[in-house]
């Protein structure tokens, strides 16, 4: 049985081959991600991999069923990618990693927190040219300071532990509260009322109709003057050209982003050598207080053994006829 992998880095083979020694499938990668101009190289396969910037749209996947594909395995949490209802009405099932060691992704947001904050990407920098002056360097406590955290579901949830653990006050915000986390000290409150009394927010919702662009020119006014937002999830959750327009005017005084709403284009690639036509990333790069990486949040040993894992499992399981991590359930 043959699986074919969109948007392969050499770390996905490494990863895949070495778990796919329990399983025996045919491995195919490509390295180019899978759109209208790439399906035609499917040939023989029966289950699709795909990555966060994969288009796996209606189109698409009629040609994917022409081809004998019978399964979208997703590599990744978010699934905002695939047309879930067109893959139902072709017979084509969908399965998903809804969680890979959420602390990677959790302490990749807090490590934004504290270079944005304690400015060590800059310090790091001046170091390396023999600059030792402090000035323009000083961060604030984190101990005390307010949090949000919106969407606590397994990722939301460890790092709510961790700023626990830093002694910060933190508010959650999500469709369902979380006890434990309610018994361990976070508030749980209305999205607006979190908005105006965070210091600090950090983004971990899934992206859907109701979270595009839920930080956006309007909500950006509710927040403090100077906050700091991270977003470790998905690009689509900011609006980039209200969220500059709140850097230009001091209203947002940090910005931590790992994600991208036009990341396909660049993300996971070199781009050194090459000019890059994005105008919006360009001057968001051009801000002090704005820190970018590039979708490494989940980069980690153990992420990339569960993802592989995880995989090949869900294919083993659907192809068997169990239950796998389906789309539908959101963890």
């Amino acid at each position: 049985m043959k699986i074919t992998f969109f948007s392969t880095q050499p770390y996905d083979k490494q990863f895949f081959i070495e778990h796919n020694k329990h399983f025996h499938y045919e491995l195919e990668f490509f390295e180019m991600p899978l759109n209208a101009q790439t399906v035609s190289l499917v040939q023989d396969a029966t289950v699709i991999c795909v990555f966060v910037n994969d288009k796996v749209d209606a189109a698409i996947l009629a040609q994917l069923k022409e081809k004998g594909v019978e399964i979208i395995a997703l590599r990744c949490a978010g699934f905002n990618n695939v047309d879930l209802q067109a893959a139902d009405s072709l017979a084509i099932q969908v399965c998903r990693v809804p969680a890979y060691s959420p602390e990677a992704v959790a302490e990749h947001a807090m490590a934004m927190i504290l270079t944005l904050n304690r400015k060590v990407h800059k310090a790091y920098n001046r170091v390396r040219e023999q600059n030792f002056s402090l000035q323009g360097l000083m961060g604030f406590d984190l101990y005390g300071k307010t949090v949000g955290v919106i969407g606590t579901g397994k990722i939301g949830k460890a790092l709510c532990r961790i700023l626990l653990g830093f002694g910060c006050n933190v508010l959650g915000f999500d469709l369902f509260v979380d006890r434990e986390l309610e018994a361990a000290g976070v508030q749980y409150l209305p999205l607006i009322e979190l908005l105006q009394q965070a210091d600090i927010i950090s983004l971990h919702s899934p992206l859907n109709d109701q979270t595009r662009h839920m930080i956006n020119s309007q909500t950006l006014k509710l927040m403090k003057k100077g906050v700091m937002i991270i977003n470790t999830s998905r690009g689509a959750l900011i609006d980039t050209r209200a969220v500059i327009e709140a850097l230009k005017t001091c209203q947002v005084g940090y910005l931590g982003i790992d994600v991208y709403e036009q990341e396909e284009k660049l993300f996971f690639h070199d781009h050194s050598e090459d000019i890059i036509e994005d105008d919006i990333i360009q001057r968001l790069m051009g801000f002090p207080n704005v820190l970018v990486t590039a979708h490494q949040a989940f980069f980690t040993r153990e992420a990339m053994d569960e993802i592989a894992e995880t995989t090949l499992h869900n294919i083993h399981a659907i192809l068997a006829g169990e239950a796998a991590e389906l789309p539908g359930k959101l963890v």
